[in-house]
């Protein structure tokens, strides 16, 4: 059985704006709809914490591999 929430008047009021601009008919879906939203916003924050990391991580090795590069680099010798 669902839990009880306590929802403050201008939630109530945002909830049913939200229901009528997206066409959905129960407040829960227009709940669940934010959760998935916020979800996946949790997720991208994630996913870009992962790759600083990982480019802080390869970040050293990487200048020294574009350094090797440009001794070589056609550009120069123009």
């Amino acid at each position: 059985m669902g839990k009880p929430l306590m929802i403050q008047e201008e939630d109530e009021r945002r909830i049913e704006r939200l229901k009528r601009r997206l066409g959905i008919q129960r407040k829960v879906d227009v709940l669940r709809a934010g959760i998935d939203l916020l979800e996946k916003e949790a997720d991208r924050r994630e996913r870009i914490r992962r790759w600083k990391r990982a480019a802080a991580l390869v970040a050293a090795s990487s200048r020294e591999v574009n350094a090797e590069f440009q001794a070589h680099s056609r550009l120069k010798r123009i």
